[in-house]
């Protein structure tokens, strides 16, 4: 049995595994590479491995740096099957069809043929089975269960089992607890574990301090009479805010204000959101049930028109603006920067992760001006972070989901992090659990 490592490997983005035993080839995710030129070019470069030869790919979630080349793979030959949970489907179409057009435009101002195309998706979807929690199923010698991973709706672990091993494909595991959604299944008899480490190095703070930083964040913005861009990510991030901000203004919290929902794909995907309301928590279902729309609130505005857009400029602060992309790589929050960052009566408050680079690190790493189109903005507001508000588990989350089936461990591969998360967070496993741990370059396989 072969695992080899084809994205996601000593960086955030791409996670693509290929896993080979002597009679099934699978893959687990097939992501894009996400960051500024360089590795974002990858994407054009064929996969390194027989496409054709594989039978099936199981899909932990539908961000894009998951999903992203899922057509690109139905190009260059593969004919198996694709798996997921319900939600991951529904969400995967959604973000898999505005990425066509965005990077299409990439494309083209780079000279180069779009890597897919429309087509390609709709191979993808006819060649798609959904998979619901706990169900066990089999792909060649192979079996397979899909358990909760608490990151975003319908995201999961993918257990395999072969022979007298048992492998564990974190994806990305959730930050927990989650105003939304269940906790992640802690792993049992797990041999090979395979870890994201977005914030291995890192603490988050607790879900009552960001709700008060965020509430804090709010008020002295109102007292300043500016505006708060939250530049944030269409699915998870986007809804616990809205869930929040619905608690913070129904209680009284937070003065009444203007709140823009600035996002098509983000007000598509809080649709998705409401129509899978039963893989939601208790708590939240139990609102639900007491008639509460967990996503609506007075005040709150869902922009989706471009010229709806633009008039957000023509309301007077104090007001919330939350749009994409959440780390301003482009979408409808560049271009309100362009008009808010100057202001040093005005917020910026970044609440996920920010690759290295793009433009929404570079503003929270201090930068006194930036580029966007082609002109020179002067940052001058107020720069804030809620590190809880992301998806992912921090450091000891990590190192508690490692240890709970430390006794049966063998090996972990660290993904999914850039390089100082990734080795930190493997060496903290070596050095503290006692487990082998590695984290892979791009291109390495290990023999299990």
């Amino acid at each position: 049995m072969k695992l080899s490592f084809h994205g996601g490997a000593q960086e955030v983005t791409g996670a693509n595994y290929l896993l080979e035993t002597p009679k099934t080839n699978v893959l687990i995710d097939c992501g894009l590479f996400q960051c500024p030129q360089f590795c974002s070019l990858q994407n054009y470069d064929a996969f390194q491995y027989d496409v054709a030869s594989v039978d099936a790919l199981f899909i932990t979630h539908a961000h894009v740096d998951h999903i992203g080349r899922i057509p690109k793979l139905m190009r260059e030959g593969f004919r198996g099957k694709i798996y997921s949970t319900a939600p991951t489907k529904e969400f995967s179409v959604l973000m898999l069809e505005d990425s066509l057009g965005l990077l299409q435009k990439e494309a083209d101002r780079h000279g180069v043929e779009m890597f897919y195309s429309e087509d390609e998706i709709k191979k993808a979807i006819s060649r798609w089975e959904v998979i619901e929690y706990g169900k066990q199923f089999s792909v060649g010698e192979l079996n397979v269960m899909f358990t909760e991973a608490g990151h975003i709706l319908g995201s999961a672990l993918v257990e395999i089992a072969y022979g007298d091993k048992k492998l564990l494909f974190t994806g990305d595991l959730g930050n927990i607890p989650s105003p939304l959604l269940r906790s992640y299944a802690m792993p049992r008899g797990v041999t090979h574990l395979v870890i994201e480490s977005v914030y291995g190095d890192r603490l988050h703070e607790s879900s009552t301090q960001r709700k008060l930083k965020l509430e804090r964040a709010i008020e002295d913005t109102v007292h300043r009479g500016g505006t708060i861009m939250i530049p944030a990510f269409a699915l998870e991030r986007t809804q616990e805010l809205l869930f929040e901000l619905n608690e913070l203004v129904e209680h009284g919290r937070v003065p009444s204000m203007p709140v823009f929902m600035d996002s098509p794909l983000a007000i598509k995907a809080t649709s998705i959101y409401k129509k899978y309301a039963g893989y939601f928590n208790n708590d939240a279902k139990k609102l639900i049930k007491e008639g509460d729309d967990l996503f609506r609130f007075p005040n709150l505005h869902f922009t989706l028109k471009t010229e709806e857009s633009k008039a957000i400029n023509n309301v007077p602060p104090p007001k919330i603006i939350i749009a994409g992309a959440g780390m301003m790589q482009g979408g409808r929050i560049v271009h309100h920067a362009m008009r808010y960052l100057p202001d040093p009566n005005n917020t910026i408050l970044f609440v996920g992760y920010l690759a290295a680079n793009s433009l929404g690190r570079r503003i929270f790493d201090g930068a006194k001006q930036v580029e966007i189109f082609g002109e020179r903005i002067p940052v001058r507001l107020d720069v804030r972070a809620i590190g809880a508000y992301s998806a992912h588990a921090d450091h000891d989350a990590l190192m508690e989901f490692t240890n709970a089936t430390r006794d049966s461990l063998q090996t972990v591969f660290v993904v999914q992090g850039e390089p100082h998360a990734a080795l930190f967070l493997s060496q903290r496993i070596q050095d503290y659990l006692g487990i082998e741990s590695r984290a892979p370059n791009i291109g390495d396989g290990f023999e299990l």
